[in-house]
């Protein structure tokens, strides 16, 4: 309770040893009782069709779009198993990334998943065992319990461990009380993280904005008075700079295309050194600037037996399969596969990270080229038509050092916002375990009125 100390909440009076292994003790007149005393599993078959589909995801049970073709569809939906409001389902076949909810909604769902409800609702109130669950979730308290290969992302809870689950209950109107004070305490914070989102949304918006108008208009300020502006004649960059060249970015970068060693030639793939930028790295090349790492290396034998050769350290690789664009500047020599391209850039002409951002502000225009109903592309006659407008190098190097400069300070205030939203989710965890654990006695906790909250 340590993140809590500083709240006005109090510890129960009397506590006694609970005999658990995951807590120490619990309040006096609380019980621990098996959940196979709390809850009746659910086996019911819809034996219909038409129902809505559900599934149990970390963000709660979710109506399934069984018309997109996303994800893993059943050819039978009558031999799921039916789920009615109020029940609680359960993704128990996965305690890495699962999770369990209250269904908002009458459906179906997975066999495979766990669908469950009170056996006395005069006894029990079920929002409090839902954060009891939820917890043993977030905390990974079923994990030692689970069955299967966790490596392959398959830790699964048996019936008879989740029968056997053994948890604090306190009696009468303490639980709705209980529960009572978390949802109010845990909507005043997730309004405060939804706010700190948008802030990180509207921090998103302005880098872009500052990115875009830097590569189209250039910089204007006391030092650099606005230049007369021209119609650049395409699209995305509207009007330009008088002085500017509006041209295809391959007349300033020569492009260069990579390949995969061949996967069933195994003295390929010994003694990988060589940085080999993939698909794998598209969550890397979301977040930086320059990339130094890679995911996976490959060999020189592989390569000199392949498509795929060795780029000089600051050129420009670019995704153009799955999410198109994405982005960074190599620190080393690297190669790249067939998923990806390299703009190769003369700096007499062009600065890399001139070209970088020019690639960031086009995050929209990507739109437009892509092609594919499951995997995006972009083809390379689209590549080749890519347009952009080019100051000297000089100015180049001038919008390169004010651009990064204001991200920089962009990213400061997105670091900082992020860290907020950390706080308080680790606040959130914290006041519901202290909660449901007996950790703090909120029965003489009531719900204040607007007007006292507001002072």
């Amino acid at each position: 309770m340590s993140e809590l100390k500083a709240e006005k909440y109090q510890a129960y009076p009397e506590y006694k040893e609970s005999n658990i292994d995951w807590m120490e003790t619990i309040p006096e007149h609380w019980e621990i009782i098996r959940l196979k005393y709390i809850f009746s599993i659910k086996k019911r078959i819809a034996g219909v069709l038409g129902l809505d589909v559900l599934s149990v995801t970390q963000r709660g049970v979710k109506v399934k779009d069984i018309e997109s073709g996303d994800g893993q569809l059943s050819m039978d939906y009558s031999k799921y198993q039916r789920v009615e409001v109020g029940d609680f389902a359960m993704n128990h076949m996965d305690l890495l990334t699962g999770y369990v909810d209250l269904s908002k909604f009458d459906g179906v769902t997975s066999p495979d998943y766990r669908v469950f409800t009170l056996k006395n609702e005069q006894s029990f109130d079920r929002r409090y065992f839902l954060y009891l669950l939820q917890m043993g979730y977030k905390q990974k308290l079923f994990f030692h319990l689970g069955q299967g290969s966790s490596h392959l992302g398959r830790w699964r809870l048996p019936t008879e461990a989740f029968n056997e689950i053994e948890y604090p209950v306190p009696f009468g109107n303490e639980q709705t009380q209980i529960a009572n004070f978390l949802d109010h305490e845990t909507a005043k914070i997730d309004t405060l993280i939804e706010k700190q989102q948008q802030l990180i949304k509207l921090l998103k918006e302005k880098r872009q904005a500052v990115i875009s108008h830097a590569v189209t208009k250039g910089i204007s300020n006391k030092e650099h008075p606005q230049a007369p502006m021209k119609d650049s004649g395409v699209e995305w960059l509207g009007e330009v700079p008088v002085h500017w060249v509006v041209s295809k970015i391959k007349n300033y970068a020569k492009i260069e295309s990579g390949h995969t060693p061949s996967k069933t030639k195994e003295e390929y793939w010994v003694d990988c050194t060589i940085p080999w930028v993939s698909l794998n790295d598209s969550r890397q090349l979301k977040a930086v600037d320059y990339i130094d790492n890679t995911e996976y290396q490959i060999s020189e034998l592989g390569m000199a037996n392949s498509s795929a050769h060795l780029l000089p350290a600051r050129a420009v690789v670019f995704t153009r399969d799955a999410s198109i664009g994405l982005s960074a500047i190599t620190t080393k020599p690297m190669a790249v596969s067939q998923h990806l391209i390299a703009w190769l850039c003369n700096e007499k002409y062009l600065i890399p990270e001139y070209l970088l951002l020019v690639f960031y502000a086009m995050e929209s225009e990507f739109n437009r080229y892509t092609f594919g109903a499951t995997l995006k592309t972009i083809g390379m006659d689209n590549v080749r038509s890519l347009t952009a407008a080019f100051p000297s190098v000089e100015e180049q190097g001038q919008i390169v050092k004010w651009v990064f400069g204001s991200v920089d300070k962009i990213k400061s205030s997105t670091e900082k916002t992020e860290d907020v939203i950390t706080l308080l989710k680790e606040r959130r965890t914290a006041l519901i375990s202290a909660a449901v654990t007996g950790k703090i006695d909120v029965r003489n906790w009531f719900k204040p009125t607007e007007t006292h909250e507001g002072r």
